[in-house]
């Protein structure tokens, strides 16, 4: 295969964006037209819990677009970063977007308000010639539970709020980028994660990664975990509550590392894996359980330091391998508890 260039993934980029708006915009009856357009013969599907996986174009609308249609049946896709770029021998688009419009019917159980919400959206396509061969997409569920008003777990230690897209509005440019600074924007992606695992167990300072953040760089958390500004915030809702639940957290496998000028997008599924051997994360005591967890994360990086990170996260799904099935929660407190064993 030859290497894939910038006008390539300029190309990839176009016709990705084009796909996955046709599978909002085209007529119900059209939709399958529209899935065959958008994945090749057998391209697979890994979404978040209870979607999970799906394989070929039909499998997928049935499992996640022709539902989501139905629930929001004017859902409009606002694009706010959208990065192109290989790894390992492979082109991926990734894109990070707002879905919103009326939630009109019952989604996953999850109870239709008839107002105007906004899905966070967040994906890596793995693409041949511009069609989706694979697909790992995380829609924050427990944001939609958040917005039509049924809360099934414990409070955020951050803020919850609606993620705004990126401070410079230049996340989405359908053109080439600058290669070069890409490629400089993900040395400095790479060299703070680098910092992040010389954890020794015991202490922050052992993590050498706050210079690479700008003092007051926002960190855009899933539901569940809430937003924070700088690090002293960083670390006091996110961070140390997680290492002291998951001290041995490690990173596992990467199913992507690409960048487009000034960002980056990382992702694994799982992308961590821990065990749960520490105190009160998310109100779970500790269980001893092996988590594997799947996570991305959009950056944006000025200059030479990091200044925003968006970071979905299948909470539902971490917290289901806890024994805490977030869906029977949401029931329960909308009239519909379990009434037999």
């Amino acid at each position: 295969m030859t290497a894939a260039g910038p006008a390539d993934h300029a190309a990839n980029k176009r016709a990705v964006a084009s796909n996955l708006r046709a599978l909002l915009t085209e007529p119900l009856d059209a939709l399958d037209d529209a899935a065959a357009a958008a994945y090749s013969d057998g391209a697979k599907l890994h979404a978040f819990h209870p979607v999970n996986d799906a394989t070929g174009a039909a499998d997928i609308v049935h499992a996640l677009w022709r539902p989501l249609r139905e629930s929001f049946p004017d859902l409009e896709r606002q694009d706010q970063i959208l990065v192109a770029g290989s790894y390992e021998g492979q082109d991926y688009v990734s894109a990070m977007s707002f879905l919103t419009g009326g939630f009109e019917k019952d989604w996953l159980d999850i109870p239709a308000n008839n107002e105007v919400v906004t899905l966070r959206c967040c994906e890596i396509h793995a693409v041949d010639d511009g069609r989706i061969v694979e697909s790992h997409v995380l829609i924050d569920t427990l944001d939609l539970m958040r917005q039509a008003g049924c809360w099934p777990v414990a409070p955020s230690l951050g803020e919850e709020y609606s993620w705004p897209g990126p401070a410079t509005g230049d996340g989405v440019n359908l053109n080439e980028c600058d290669h070069e600074r890409g490629a400089v924007a993900l040395r400095i992606v790479k060299a703070m994660h680098a910092g992040l695992g010389q954890f020794d167990g015991k202490s922050l300072e052992s993590m050498d990664h706050a210079r690479f953040w700008e003092p007051d760089f926002m960190w855009y958390g899933p539901s569940g975990i809430g937003t924070t500004t700088g690090l002293a915030e960083f670390e006091a809702h996110h961070q140390i509550p997680f290492l002291r639940a998951f001290p041995d957290r490690h990173v596992d496998e990467h199913i992507a590392n690409i960048h487009d000028g000034d960002y980056v997008v990382t992702g694994g599924w799982p992308s961590v894996v821990a065990t749960h051997t520490g105190p009160d994360w998310l109100g779970v005591g500790p269980t001893g359980e092996f988590i594997r967890m799947r996570v991305m994360d959009f950056y944006r990086v000025d200059g030479d330091l990091i200044a925003e990170n968006w970071v979905p996260i299948d909470i539902v799904d971490i917290l289901r391998q806890m024994g805490v099935d977030v869906f029977a929660r949401m029931r329960h407190l909308e009239g519909k508890p379990r009434t037999a064993l």
